[in-house]
């Protein structure tokens, strides 16, 4: 149901019920679709991962992106990385991943996970617009020592539509994190990824049980059916 005053619109078919959507309170979250993770010959595949499973969010994302936009939904893109000297890197994560290739070494597309990189960047295809907010995040949660809950605050948002990778670390992180501020979620299934696809499927399982511990999920094809009811008239296909 969509209400011309409220902008509201639902996902019967989300799970474990049926998820409202107002646009006056809701921002979609892009989580660290960047060149280190999705990029053939990056930091991803250089830990032996197949980098196309997580490529296969991009298209889908897009679309998704494509109609928040287009309905008025602010979209804000997070980027994990550091500072290039490496201070806000805690030893601890500093020693993860391959010997040879750990956070901060030269890899295929500049220094690995170091901001202002080529690799720390979004991918093209989903570039964030002038004006959209970028959440350069040191941490796995979107929340932790970032202005993300600032900039919800000062929005009113209290409705999260959760996308990007992985699925069962950033993602996950995020998600549990926004669940303890308060925020609803709704990650939608589609566009989030993992290297692993048990880890997909369970992630993505857990979000939702038990009555919606952490959240809501549902597939791209109905969010965006939703959010095509939020579209203007002069704006709709």
């Amino acid at each position: 149901m969509t209400s011309a005053h409220t902008r509201e619109t639902s996902i019967p078919s989300a799970s474990p019920s049926e998820f409202t959507i107002d646009a006056a309170t809701t921002a979609l979250l892009v989580i660290d679709m960047q060149r280190d993770f999705l990029l053939p010959g990056g930091f991803g595949e250089s830990l032996g991962n197949d980098v196309g499973l997580l490529r296969t969010v991009i298209e889908p994302l897009a679309g998704l992106i494509a109609v928040a936009r287009e309905a008025g939904i602010p979209v804000i893109h997070t980027r994990e990385g550091h500072l290039p000297d490496l201070s806000d890197c805690p030893p601890a994560k500093l020693r993860r991943g391959n010997p040879s290739q750990r956070i901060g070494d030269p890899g295929a597309f500049g220094r690995i996970l170091v901001r202002g990189e080529y690799g720390h960047d979004i991918v093209d295809e989903l570039a964030p617009l002038e004006g959209e907010a970028v959440i350069d995040k040191p941490g796995k949660g979107a929340f932790y020592a970032t202005e993300l809950s600032e900039i919800l605050t000062r929005a009113g948002t209290t409705t999260l539509l959760v996308t990007g990778v992985t699925t069962e670390v950033c993602v996950h992180t995020t998600v549990r994190e926004a669940n303890d501020r308060g925020y609803e979620c709704l990650v939608v299934t589609d566009c989030v990824g993992s290297y692993f696809p048990e880890f997909q499927r369970v992630g993505l399982e857990m979000i939702s049980a038990q009555g919606g511990i952490f959240g809501w999920t549902a597939p791209s094809e109905d969010v965006v059916a939703a959010l095509v009811a939020l579209v203007p008239t002069s704006a709709s296909r």
